[in-house]
């Protein structure tokens, strides 16, 4: 294992989520546009995985452990603004994902971020937005009747019981609010 590689993925990923967690305790996120600061970081660490993929292809387990692997799935998911970049991760992560080099989700949570980016419908039924009012529901699903056999195959939970998880986490939302209001 590539311990200084490893150590380097978990930095960039610890970073991307201390930025978050201040931006949204200091209430600038949500936001209608993406985050200047999250942008700059973003772009900043999507180069540096660009240039360990060009040295060492995906930076799966075997090379950096489990979870410097997830910090690297973390980088390309937030490459919001290179999805290009991110479409040619997806291929890298199927590879992988058939070698047994990475966790199944990971490609799952990519693909349909690239879908869902690109205004197609997601295949396994990640990707939420909110409805009307302001319950999560799935980004259109393509062939929504096997998703769940899709989403098995990846280690997924089914996409209700997922949707359960993401309206349960809303009605905690909304009960802390009314707590502090």
């Amino acid at each position: 294992m590539n311990q200084n590689l490893a150590d380097e993925l978990v930095t960039m990923m610890a970073e991307d989520q201390r930025l978050l967690q201040y931006l949204f305790d200091s209430g600038e996120l949500p936001s209608e546009s993406y985050h200047p600061r999250m942008k700059v970081l973003h772009e900043q660490n999507a180069f540096r995985l660009k240039e360990i993929i060009h040295a060492h292809g995906w930076p799966g387990i075997s090379l950096v452990g489990e979870q410097a692997a997830k910090a690297a799935w973390l980088v390309v998911q937030h490459s919001v603004s290179d999805p290009e970049f991110m479409g040619e991760c997806v291929a890298l992560l199927e590879d992988a994902v058939a070698r047994e080099d990475v966790a199944g989700w990971q490609l799952a949570f990519l693909q349909d971020r690239v879908c869902t980016l690109s205004g197609q419908p997601q295949h396994y039924g990640t990707q939420f937005d909110i409805d009307e009012n302001g319950w999560p529901t799935p980004f259109p699903i393509e062939d929504s009747a096997t998703v769940n056999e899709r989403r098995a195959r990846l280690g997924l939970n089914s996409i209700e019981e997922r949707q359960e998880q993401m309206t349960e986490q809303e009605r905690k939302r909304r009960a802390n609010i009314e707590q502090t209001s």
